[in-house]
């Protein structure tokens, strides 16, 4: 890791922007085991333990801003913070930036940390997928015409669906079919191995009765080997290298991280954080939309001077095998170093979470890390939106 002073928001050190702690639900397959869980049922018992493992009064919260992509509206936030048990006095935000918005939440919420105060937010992602509403478009006539997925771009710019711009990407790109399938696989086999040697017990909230609860992720497949990948045909485009078994699929979770200054942290007694370094979102080509992580990370590090080689640890939403592949190249990071227990590949998709789950899981890694003898940990968090966008925030872990 490069030693370096990269602290964007003010000299002020005791205004830096700092993540103390990091859960999450088990992710599980869309009408799977959360089917009957609507989006404050994932996401209020994440905030409940937020509050109980930090210690805070829950009073104390000042807001709580929340990254969801297809629910109901209705400000999902307000209604989980209620559902929690926080005050009424806690009000809530619910942020929409699609697949980026739990990434993009917790972005707001360090930059709101930085203009001063002091404050504590709750901030993260939840998707309940399984209990999405149908949505509808209203014809003149006062009839309802209903759709699949929201248009993300105007049609002008080509508006892919998503499978589709993976597509566009693979062959834009010259990622082959075989790099993406391998990829795939190493996800599942990761997940696997990173689950049985419990890596990721500390981080995951249980949901469910104590008689049937809910404790583990239920995407990875043991039964995936090469030659079985190889049969899976063409999912999106004729011809085409994407398939089913190299794209992830849909998921139910909720990921939540508090945020507040390094100097109410240590006022708080805590012992260690991710400091919130920098983060940024850029706009890029609606049909080559998986890219968008890569460049926003690229300008990001530039802006601070430093390599994606001097970054510990990176976590990438693995959507697709074949944009992860890409953003990768187009950083000059090895697929071997990203996502070190595995992605969405063999863990899902879900939506609105998936930025925050990233989050999350590098708390869990830089920790990890630090207990068996590493020092300050740089770790890199992105992700590609629809639309033609990417999020990424750079975050270092540190002793208080």
């Amino acid at each position: 890791m490069v030693e370096k002073d990269l602290r964007p928001f003010g000299r002020d050190a005791g205004r830096q922007p700092v993540i103390v702690a990091a859960l999450r639900t088990p992710i599980c397959r869309a009408n799977g085991q959360l089917k009957r869980f609507r989006a404050p049922d994932l996401l209020a018992p994440v905030l409940t333990s937020l509050v109980e493992a930090t210690g805070l009064d829950p009073a104390d919260v000042d807001d709580v801003v929340i990254g969801n992509a297809v629910g109901g509206g209705g400000n999902v936030a307000r209604f989980a913070a209620l559902q929690a048990g926080l005050p009424i006095s806690v009000p809530g935000i619910t942020v929409d930036r699609q697949c980026g918005s739990g990434l993009d939440a917790i972005a707001l919420a360090a930059r709101l940390v930085g203009a001063g105060g002091d404050p504590v937010f709750l901030a993260g992602g939840v998707e309940s997928i399984s209990t999405a509403p149908a949505r509808a478009d209203r014809n003149d006539d006062g009839g309802l015409d209903f759709y699949s997925r929201a248009r993300f771009v105007p049609q002008a710019f080509g508006d892919p669906d998503m499978g589709v711009a993976a597509e566009n990407v693979a062959r834009h790109f010259g990622i082959s079919r075989e790099r993406q399938d391998s990829y795939a696989l190493e996800s599942h086999r990761r997940v696997i191995e990173s689950s049985a040697a419990g890596r990721f017990r500390d981080e995951i909230v249980p949901l469910g009765t104590s008689t049937s609860p809910v404790t583990l992720d239920d995407g990875p497949k043991a039964s995936l080997k090469p030659s079985l990948m190889a049969r899976f045909p063409a999912a999106f485009v004729p011809d085409g290298t994407v398939t089913a078994a190299n794209s992830c699929f849909d998921a139910d979770a909720a990921s939540a991280v508090v945020v507040t200054s390094l100097s109410r942290a240590r006022a708080m007694g805590l012992d260690d954080a991710l400091l919130v370094l920098d983060c940024d979102t850029a706009g890029v080509d609606p049909g080559l939309l998986g890219i968008g992580a890569a460049v926003a990370a690229a300008r990001m590090l530039a802006r601070q001077g430093i390599a994606a080689d001097d970054v510990d640890l990176v976590e990438f939403n693995e959507a697709f095998a074949s944009q992860t592949l890409a953003c990768l190249d187009h950083l000059g990071v090895d697929p071997a170093r990203a996502n070190r227990d595995g992605g969405a590949l063999a863990l899902g998709h879900a939506y609105g979470a998936s930025g925050a789950v990233l989050v999350t899981r590098l708390m869990a890694q830089a920790r990890d890390l630090h207990a068996n003898g590493g020092r300050e940990t740089l770790g890199l968090a992105m992700i590609s939106i629809a639309g033609g966008m990417g999020t990424a925030a750079l975050l270092k872990y540190a002793r208080l």
